[in-house]
């Protein structure tokens, strides 16, 4: 015996639309052979679901049902019954679409509104090298670039002044083209974009000269962009609204200005710290005293005790790089090199070999081979 329509859908006789049609989407996602856990039954049911519906959903047939328990020629109520396929309902309910079976509201027509609705212009990508002064003190350059504007011939239509643009005539200004494929399951509607309009659902049939029926064209633009203090290299600054702009009334994309930083010829920076390499004399580091050193802000007194060796790095705190923020700096670090004058005059080699007499050419400390023959001697 044919099961009763109603208690397929498991709704009562007194259901609305609305509740006849919850009813269906939540059996069909369930029982969709792709998804169903008892595949073995779940053709069955399925096909059986979207018999119930085609007839429950139409009110001439659910009022024929009601009254005689059959649909047309007298057939069944059951499965199998009748000339009408699940997929039927498909095409002319409007929410039997198998795309809007299992993703709601998102298939159909909303998707074509969106596609046809405003959208957003693409973001952009500029490049600019700064000085390691300027990412020190933070700087304002101006750039300039090509991008994609609102045409302000037609105003971003595409349309040449005093035009119209006229609704798809081959899908009706919907932009989708829907295709019915026969499967073993019944009907499966799929829906894809106009290949006249490319999915916009309207056509210009009188392009503007300027932009070509684009709507947008290129044009160079100049901004002004603040770079604030203590960017590193790779750091990424947005310019909302900077990049290209948007078609059919959507907003303008984004510009990114990413930064890399000019290599400096005596500087050197990691992170918030800088480097410098200082050369110092003899007497210099054999006697200590305070030595000028260059830095990104100036000229610095620094402080040399008696006895620096060549190759020795002293930490200035606090005289690096700034923070974004500004919130702290970092270290400013010099390494000394003391350096041998290549020629003497006469008096300074007189000095120097008196120095030599004197002891001056003796190495105080232990030398490196006797360390080595130390680190081999057995205890």
């Amino acid at each position: 015996m044919s099961r009763d329509l109603y208690e397929v859908l498991g709704v009562g006789r007194a259901a609305d639309a609305d509740e006849v049609r919850r009813a269906y989407r939540k059996l069909a996602r369930k029982h969709h052979p792709d998804v169903a856990v008892d595949k073995s039954d779940a053709e069955h049911r399925f096909k059986e679901i979207n018999q119930a519906y085609e007839v429950l959903s139409d009110p001439q047939k659910r009022a024929q049902y009601d009254r005689y328990g059959t649909i047309g020629n007298g057939a069944g109520a059951g499965p199998g019954f009748g000339d009408f396929g699940f997929g039927q309902g498909f095409g002319s309910s409007g929410f039997g679409d198998i795309f809007d079976m299992f993703f709601g509201e998102r298939g159909g027509a909303q998707q074509t509104m969106r596609r046809n609705g405003p959208a957003r212009g693409e973001d952009l990508r500029y490049d600019l090298q700064i000085t390691l002064e300027e990412a020190f003190t933070g700087v304002t350059r101006e750039i300039q670039f090509s991008h994609l504007a609102a045409c302000e011939t037609c105003r971003g239509s595409g349309a040449a002044p005093g035009t119209l643009i006229t609704p798809c005539d081959r899908c009706a200004g919907t932009g989708v083209m829907r295709t019915v494929r026969q499967t073993p399951l019944g009907q499966f509607v799929t829906q894809s974009a106009c290949s006249k309009c490319g999915g916009e659902g309207q056509v210009v049939e009188h392009p503007c000269p300027d932009c070509g029926g684009r709507g947008r064209r290129e044009v160079e633009r100049t901004l002004s962009v603040k770079i604030p203090a203590g960017v590193d290299e790779g750091s990424r600054i947005r310019i909302n609204g900077g990049g290209a702009s948007g078609t059919r009334g959507g907003s303008a994309g984004d510009l990114y200005v990413y930064i890399t930083l000019a290599p400096h010829k005596i500087f050197r920076r990691s992170g918030l710290d800088t480097y410098v390499d200082v050369p110092i004399s003899f007497p210099q580091a054999a006697l200590g005293g305070a030595i000028d050193v260059p830095s990104l802000e100036g000229q610095l007194e620094l402080g040399i005790g008696a006895g620096t060796q060549s190759g020795v790095s002293i930490r200035m705190r606090g005289r690096g790089m700034p923070t974004v923020r500004g919130t702290q700096r970092g270290d400013h670090i010099v390494t000394v090199h003391v350096e041998i004058p290549g020629k003497l005059t006469h008096r300074q080699r007189e000095l120097l070999e008196e120095y030599a007499r004197l002891g001056g050419d003796r190495i105080q400390e232990r030398s490196f081979f006797d360390k080595v023959k130390d680190a081999f001697r057995p205890e």
